[in-house]
């Protein structure tokens, strides 16, 4: 598995769990909504174990840099809208992430 799509689909499994919780415990949705939740979430983190890296650390703090780039998605469709700040912070965790992933390292 290459590491970008590693990296997007965890964070697609992880806000998909998320959202499925949030929807059970804040909109009033059944306990049904635990099922895929759960899923979602066990999915999230088998995905980034997948993912190319020498450490979990690394791995892990690398996502969270990727996990950002998402969030300007979901602010089209919710209130407030995302505004240039919140543009300009993805980019700088965009591309710390980019220096964890692709920084030289002595080999």
């Amino acid at each position: 598995m290459t590491t970008p799509f590693g990296y997007v689909a965890a964070a697609v499994a992880e806000i998909t769990g998320c959202f499925a919780f949030w929807a059970w415990l804040r909109s009033g949705k059944s306990m049904i909504w635990i099922v895929p939740g759960l899923t979602s979430l066990a999915a999230f983190a088998c995905l980034l174990t997948l993912v190319d890296s020498a450490a979990a650390g690394r791995a892990y703090a690398a996502y969270g840099g990727v996990y950002v780039a998402p969030l300007i998605g979901l602010w089209s469709v919710e209130r407030p809208r995302a505004d240039r700040w919140d543009a300009i912070g993805a980019a700088v965790c965009l591309l710390g992430a980019n220096v964890i992933l692709i920084g030289l390292r002595p080999a």
